[in-house]
């Protein structure tokens, strides 16, 4: 059994404990999935064959937690570079990987869960109940001298498939029409966007074609929310840093924004460590809002979170 810390992260300590003695036949053993990924990257599969938790089986974000895209990534268009999944196609990429709705699951990525909290926000939405991230991900149980698989994803013999069913509508979020609409009335609730400071502000905007942001939004950066070692920082700082926005917000939380949804989801996940209203996220985000040229957008200074 796995004993989480701040409800959704487990230390890799905690799940070598739970992993200990069992095999992938237990049914509380859980199903381990690896999403390394790196924007603009090559795939973490090679990564993860180089070394992985053993049992773990890949998933990649760009081809198995997205719908399908352009191969020009910075293209701005309708739901944005990552847009959601179908769910009939995230339901099957998820019992390919071994996941079924009774059986808990430990997400995990490089270091900072950047990629793991977007499994995670779409596991959840989509009605899993058992879902939680390693805390400071494959750096973490690599540096603690855990034991280490190689080669191909997935346990010895042939793989089983999982029986999850895909729900999706569990955890709230807007579109750009919705959010469009609020803004232009006065009265959309308050946005964050958890991008760094020279995106937000429109100083560099290396990933996508226009910079700036959204009218109204403050800043948030969602990597604030980390240590340099990739593990979160304390639940009752990162509760701190929030306790204005989410003052301003009212009992619903915040709106939060990246640009694609991926950081977005991320800041969701420090939230909810730290036993916050996690708010919603705005899917598509930045690259999404741009593909309408008649959606205002800001540039320069504003408030920092």
């Amino acid at each position: 059994m796995i004993t989480p810390v701040d409800g959704v992260l487990v230390t890799a300590d905690a799940l070598a404990v739970a992993l200990a003695g069992t095999d992938a036949s237990d049914p509380a053993r859980p199903v381990l999935l690896d999403v390394r990924w790196t924007l603009g990257g090559p795939s973490g599969r090679p990564e993860h064959e180089a070394g992985h938790v053993p049992g773990a089986r890949f998933v990649d974000l760009e081809t198995e937690l997205s719908a399908p895209h352009p191969a020009e990534a910075t293209r701005a268009r309708p739901g944005g570079r990552h847009p959601l999944p179908a769910p009939a196609d995230f339901q099957a990429a998820m019992r390919r990987a071994g996941v079924s709705g009774g059986r808990p699951v430990v997400v995990y990525d490089g270091s900072n869960a950047l990629a793991a909290a977007r499994l995670w926000w779409l596991l959840t939405d989509a009605g899993h109940s058992d879902v939680t991230v390693l805390d400071g991900g494959w750096a973490a149980w690599r540096d603690g001298g855990h034991p280490v698989e190689t080669g191909p994803a997935g346990p010895a013999g042939p793989v089983v498939e999982g029986d999850f069913v895909a729900r999706p509508g569990h955890r709230r979020f807007w579109d750009a029409d919705r959010l469009a609409a609020a803004i232009a009335a006065g009265t959309a609730p308050a946005v964050a966007d958890v991008r760094g400071w020279e995106r937000y502000t429109g100083e560099s905007e290396p990933v996508d074609p226009v910079a700036g942001h959204l009218p109204g939004a403050v800043s948030a950066p969602s990597m604030d929310n980390v240590g340099p070692d990739g593990r979160f920082r304390p639940a009752a700082e990162i509760a701190a840093r929030y306790a204005d926005l989410d003052a301003a917000a009212g009992p619903d939380g915040p709106v939060f924004y990246c640009g694609s949804g991926i950081t977005a989801a991320h800041t969701l996940l420090a939230r909810e460590a730290a036993g916050l209203t996690a708010g919603a996220i705005y899917p598509g985000s930045w690259s999404d809002w741009i593909s309408d040229p008649d959606r205002p957008r800001a540039t320069g200074d504003g408030p920092r979170v």
